[in-house]
This record gives structure tokens, C-alpha cells and sequence, in this order.
């Protein structure tokens, strides 16, 4: 099954913009546009270093149930000007309508001028396997164990 993302614009949003769109025929993610409000749109938004900003996209999604939206950085942006997003990958989940924004920050240290339309993120929609949860008196064995972080060394 295909799921059908329904949009619906904002009342103060440039609707001429492009909706979420893939760019090639094989990419995973979907390109997301900075929608700014009228006041911003001439100037862009200008993300300072280490500044975090919810960048408006203009839009409000409706996702089928079982599925989610996982917002994730551009590469171009993230390698060519160190805007990425705080919360890797961010969720939006079947349940939320309200605007859709997204989260990023400036790790460069030079000011970054976001502009009306430019292209900020990707959204990659993808399956959700709601869990149980059960206590239980022990865990099954396995060869890692208990190894965390770095406990399975370089290879």
C-alpha cells in the first residue's frame, strides 16, 4: 500500500511553493521548503551560529494511521553550511494536525540566510510497529551481551 499524505495549506502561505516532492526517481526523502511568513519572505531568516529555529513550511499534514513522517537534515546543507536538525530524525506522528515546522540549527560559524522556498529538509514517511511492553525475570542470552557503546570495537 501507497499511503496518501494529505495536506493542507496555511491561510497566510505562499501556496505557489512546491509541496513536498521527490527529486529523483530512487530518493527516499521527499524535499521540504521553507514557507515564510509575508513579513520574512524578501529577507529570508537568518539562522545565526548555534541558533535553533522552528522554520514554518506552510503546511499541516494528515498521515494514515501506522504510518509516520521522519524529518532528516539536508547532506548538501549540513556538509556546505552546518545546517542541520537538532533532534535527528524528528517524528511527526498519524495523530498530530497542527503546522508542520522544522527544527534546525546553525553549527557553522557564520550566519546562515534561509530564504523563502529554499529547500530545508527531507521527509522520508515510513511504517510504525506499535510494541508491548512486558517486565520480565530475565533477558535471553546473547553474544554482545551487555556490551554498549563502543563495545563492539572498529572493523
Amino acid at each position: 500500500m501507497i499511503p496518501t499524505i494529505r495536506i493542507l495549506w496555511e491561510d497566510w502561505a505562499d501556496r505557489s511553493l512546491p509541496l513536498p516532492s521527490y527529486e529523483t526517481h530512487g530518493s527516499a526523502g521527499a524535499d521540504i521548503r521553507a514557507n515564510l511568513p509575508p513579513d520574512l519572505r524578501a529577507a529570508g531568516f537568518a539562522l545565526t551560529p548555534m541558533q535553533r529555529a522552528i522554520i514554518p513550511t506552510g503546511i499541516r499534514v494528515e498521515i494514515p494511521q501506522g504510518f509516520e513522517i521522519q524529518i532528516r537534515p539536508r547532506s548538501g546543507l549540513a556538509l556546505k553550511h552546518g545546517i542541520t536538525l537538532p533532534n535527528t530524525p524528528g517524528t511527526i506522528d498519524s495523530d498530530y494536525r497542527g503546522p508542520l515546522g522544522v527544527l534546525l540549527v546553525n553549527l557553522d560559524p557564520a550566519p546562515y540566510v534561509i530564504g523563502h522556498g529554499d529547500r530545508i529538509a527531507q521527509l522520508v514517511v515510513a511504517p510504525v510497529v506499535q510494541a508491548g511492553f512486558a517486565v520480565v525475570d530475565a533477558l535471553g542470552e546473547t553474544q554482545r551481551g551487555e556490551g554498549g557503546f563502543g563495545s563492539t570495537g572498529k572493523r
